[in-house]
């Protein structure tokens, strides 16, 4: 683990960096508290701090106080180490956020057990956040298909149709459903249309660009959200028809001819407003006539057409 040592003084520098790199530390030296809180700037800066409370340029409360402040949800552990004894001082260093301090002069035994302390509560922090970015994963993603789940994706519309309503741009959105896919999963079994939507999400993906949105909007139903020009308001979507009927979907020795069908339309302000479900029954409306139309089509239908 990184260790971020600041002292001003060599001495004392020198015999930190000699004791704890034997107890295993990647240490990091600073001679004062600004070359300290210079290293907490870079990447992968050190989450365990050894830090002298008396240091020029900035001392090591100072220190502390920025980088709990830099970083409050994910804070570093902050060791000080001061000849300050009073209860008053103490307070002080504990308030501006360190996490301990160890008085001078130290014993090495007791440095030891207390950043021993500090690596635990930086792993298990660490734990903690891994966590709590799965969970964040897990509520908000398709476990199928990896996409936006439907919560998530409808939560993103009226978020885009804000964006593009205050940068004055289009917003298209279409609803892209598999062309019988019933029929996939009554003859290959539901394991083998896992796998074909797995692929289309795959297909998908590829050829959407790093700012379209898309999600599982139920089923084989996914909900795609394109900023786009109205004159080109089907581009994507024909992009994303060829791609999945290009080849078959080849799982284990099968191999699967699969299409797609896209209803879309382009957001009205003055039509739909902040009213989502007009937005999005118009896109529906559209993808029915697309089936009714032969299906592997997109079928574009305007906010006029109503």
């Amino acid at each position: 683990m990184k260790l971020l040592v600041a002292d001003d003084s060599k001495v004392s520098r020198m015999m930190l960096l000699a004791i704890t790199k034997g107890w295993g530390y990647d240490v990091i030296m600073a001679e004062d508290g600004e070359e300290a809180w210079q290293i907490m700037q870079e990447d992968d800066a050190p989450s365990l701090l050894l830090l002298d409370w008396e240091m020029p340029k900035m001392n090591g409360v100072e220190v502390c106080e920025r980088v709990i402040a830099q970083s409050p949800e994910n804070p570093a552990y902050v060791l000080l180490l001061t000849s300050r004894t009073g209860s008053d001082d103490i307070v002080e260093g504990l308030s501006k956020g360190a996490s301990d301090y160890l008085s001078k002069p130290f014993d090495s035994a007791e440095l030891q057990v207390r950043l021993q302390v500090g690596k635990r509560m930086i792993e298990m922090q660490d734990k903690l956040n891994a966590t709590l970015e799965e969970l964040t994963q897990l509520a908000s993603h398709d476990v199928l298909t990896g996409l936006l789940n439907r919560r998530a994706i409808m939560e993103a519309l009226p978020k885009e149709v804000k964006r593009i309503d205050r940068l004055k741009h289009d917003l298209g959105i279409g609803m892209c459903d598999i062309d019988h896919f019933k029929s996939i999963n009554d003859t290959y079994g539901h394991l083998v249309g896992d796998e074909v939507l797995k692929e289309v999400t795959k297909r998908m993906q590829k050829v959407l660009r790093d700012y379209d949105l898309i999600g599982r909007y139920g089923g084989e139903e996914f909900l795609v959200i394109t900023p786009v020009d109205k004159d080109s308001c089907t581009s994507v979507y024909q992009r994303i028809c060829q791609a999945i009927s290009a080849k078959p979907v080849i799982t284990g020795e099968l191999s699967i001819p699969v299409t797609i069908s896209c209803g879309v339309t382009c957001y009205s302000a003055e039509v739909d407003g902040q009213d989502m479900a007009k937005f999005l029954n118009r896109a529906d409306e559209a993808l029915y006539q697309a089936k009714d139309a032969g299906r592997n089509q997109v079928i574009l239908k305007q906010a006029i057409d109503q």
